[in-house]
């Protein structure tokens, strides 16, 4: 599948990268820092509140990369096991995700994973590190069920008024199906209709306090049995 959208790279307030999309009016990341929004959504709010040392990782668009970089670094810096399973439909084109300065604002040394992470081929299976596994699928969430159970899922899709079928009810549950007992959904998302959806399918939500330029965030939890 061809990507039919053409982004652009831009400089977040905290230096590091995002991407603007022309077609959609919309960013990849906040504006306000895209580094620091992935790590406080998807790492501290997601995977940390976790806790576990094993994790399998569901997330909703691989887009630049951004948060398996974060999270294969915090699976190896705390010696966390971590199989990350990552959908999306259309990959960014070499040329683009080769300029992308995330390793050297967040640290140099894991420019090789971050190529390793790039590199590894789409719908197989990888092992990035000892620590870290990474199955990339290039696919549409919604035409196909998460192939395996997860216990953390990062939701990562564009906002609801630019991507407005990701953020249903029926996408939402048919994502988190897979949600296993003490598992976690995170969001920079935090409209009144999603965090409805997430309880209506069974989760326990709660707002948390947002990145920078976010007065709210997302999480649900798996509280069932």
């Amino acid at each position: 599948m061809s990507n039919p959208l053409s982004p652009k790279i831009k400089l977040s307030d905290d230096g590091s990268h995002t991407l603007f999309v022309p077609e959609l009016d919309e960013h990849y990341h906040s504006t306000r820092g895209a580094v620091q929004e992935s790590l406080y959504v998807y790492i501290e709010r997601g995977l940390r509140a976790f806790g576990e040392a094993r994790a399998t990782v569901l997330e909703i668009g691989f887009g630049t990369g951004l948060n398996a970089l974060l999270t294969a670094i915090d699976a190896i810096e705390h010696n966390r096991m971590v199989h990350y399973v990552s959908y999306e439909k259309f990959p960014l084109p070499a040329e683009i995700v080769a300029q992308l300065n995330y390793t050297h604002f967040v640290a140099p040394q894991y420019a090789l994973l971050f190529e390793k992470i790039h590199n590894a081929p789409w719908n197989e299976q990888v092992e990035i590190t000892p620590q870290f596994s990474l199955h990339k699928i290039q696919a549409d969430i919604v035409q196909q069920p998460p192939i395996i159970p997860c216990n953390a899922i990062y939701y990562d899709a564009f906002a609801p008024n630019k991507q407005a079928e990701m953020w249903s009810e029926d996408v939402l549950r048919h994502v988190c199906a897979y949600l296993q007992p003490g598992g976690i959904f995170v969001t920079y998302c935090a409209q009144g209709h999603v965090r409805r959806a997430l309880k209506a399918i069974g989760l326990q939500v709660e707002r948390l306090p947002g990145p920078p330029g976010k007065w709210e965030m997302l999480r649900g939890r798996n509280e069932r049995g």
